[in-house]
């Protein structure tokens, strides 16, 4: 029973991978899409419900959001973005890298505060980005860039100030 959290987060790796092998536009890839992220949810819930959650649960949570996302590259790519909206994207990236290197260099691992910020940044990544697509518009995508720079920021300030636990 405690390790069903876990079991719905490594087949959202699965359902992750499986994205790559169907078309934006199918019926399956959204099936499979939505399916990821609501067993993003349905994991952190369940693992707070059954009193089940671990340091390791927490990283095997983030690392599939971070497959999830990557496999997800080819709707991002899909969208017609301004070039100025893609270098601020891959600013966002680059603080969180350098957040993560931090990381290892302070503590010798990966740290991936789970803060409001960084949840609010994945559900409107999660509806933004389908959003951007079916109604050719960048709002929804700088909208989550503002928030998503926020967080990406706060993490960093989080990470440094945590202390080794």
């Amino acid at each position: 029973m405690k390790l069903i959290p876990n079991i719905i987060t490594a087949l959202r790796f699965l359902g992750a991978i499986c994205l790559l092998f169907f078309d934006v536009g199918s019926v399956c890839f959204w099936a499979i899409y939505f399916a990821c992220g609501f067993s993003d949810v349905a994991d952190g819930y369940l693992a707070r419900k059954l009193k089940c959650e671990t340091k390791t649960g927490a990283l095997l949570d983030s690392m599939a959001d971070l497959c999830f996302v990557a496999c997800c590259y080819k709707l991002i790519y899909l969208l017609a973005l301004p070039n100025w909206l893609w270098i601020w994207g891959g600013s966002i990236v680059a603080i969180k890298v350098v957040n993560q290197i931090f990381a290892l260099v302070m503590y010798k691992s990966f740290r991936f505060p789970h803060t409001v910020a960084n949840k609010v940044t994945g559900i409107l990544l999660f509806v933004g980005a389908p959003l951007t697509v079916f109604l050719e518009s960048t709002v929804p995508m700088i909208i989550i860039s503002v928030v998503a720079t926020f967080s990406a920021i706060q993490e960093g300030h989080v990470i440094r100030k945590k202390r080794k636990n």
